[in-house]
């Protein structure tokens, strides 16, 4: 049984005598997410970019599915200097899937819907650039549904013939009307109908770090609403662009897609 990963996959940024920072040693991949605490007043940077530091010196970053060999991460320790330390970023492997008989409409929208697309892709881009105060992300994440998983994170599909953009999530192969639930607390960003992702739930967890519920059958939150973990938010189904029932799950950093899999529990439950 592969062992519970901890939502922190490398080892934890903690303060150590006389300012001294210990560093990630582990767990840094393509796809993967990273939080932990540093003492408060522990300035961090990732290849220069600061990161927001909670009150409790809370702190998350994550690395895209083509983060290259390396990245670095600059840490000032209160009242210190600053280091810069370069972390190596494990390549990982991908699945390729291919998927024929698709609607042509689906595969490759017609001109009148690219205008809608664009809209939305411009919506989307916006609410991942928020930059929130609240640590909600630092609990930890619960499985949204329980079921078979039907896609992986990095997948490539290749519909009808045609290479598409990979699969930056983790589907949830369950019934039409299966119950889901938050993987975290936060606040609903979005709850509304999109062209590809269907009925469709963002939660915003604090630091840019935001969760999506897609191809729902129902919407029972609004934007605006604080929820707590594991709280409902709505049911499973088939809408949007898909093949078939399943919940797509995603875990985002700003615009950074990351694999929510490896920081889930082991177990469905």
């Amino acid at each position: 049984m592969r062992r519970r990963a901890a939502l922190a996959l490398p080892a934890l940024l903690l303060a150590r005598p006389a300012g001294a920072v210990a560093l990630p040693t582990s767990g840094l991949t393509q796809g993967g997410f990273v939080t932990g605490r540093v003492a408060p007043g522990t300035k961090l940077a990732l290849d220069g970019r600061a990161l927001r530091i909670g009150p409790g010196g809370e702190y998350a970053f994550g690395f895209g599915r083509d983060h290259g060999p390396e990245a670095v991460l600059s840490v000032t320790p209160p009242g210190g200097h600053p280091a810069a330390q370069r972390l190596a970023i494990t390549k990982r492997r991908w699945n390729i899937q291919r998927l024929e008989g698709l609607p042509g409409a689906m595969v490759t929208p017609p001109p009148e819907i690219m205008a809608r697309i664009t809209r939305e892709r411009e919506q989307l881009a916006a609410l991942r650039r928020q930059d929130t105060a609240e640590t909600f992300f630092a609990a930890g994440l619960i499985w949204p549904a329980h079921g078979r998983i039907s896609g992986v994170y990095g997948s490539q599909r290749i519909l009808n013939g045609e290479p598409r953009a990979p699969h930056l999530g983790l589907d949830v192969a369950v019934p039409v009307g299966t119950p889901l639930r938050a993987a975290a607390a936060g606040h609903v960003v979005l709850a509304e109908e999109l062209y590809f992702t269907g009925d469709t739930i963002i939660l915003d967890h604090g630091h840019g770090v935001q969760t999506l519920y897609a191809h729902m059958s129902r919407l029972d939150v609004a934007p605006g609403q604080r929820i707590a973990a594991g709280a409902h938010l709505g049911a499973s189904g088939a809408t949007g662009r898909v093949t078939g029932p399943h919940l797509h799950f995603g875990l985002t950093w700003f615009a950074t897609r990351l694999d929510p899999q490896p920081v889930l529990p082991a177990v469905q439950g």
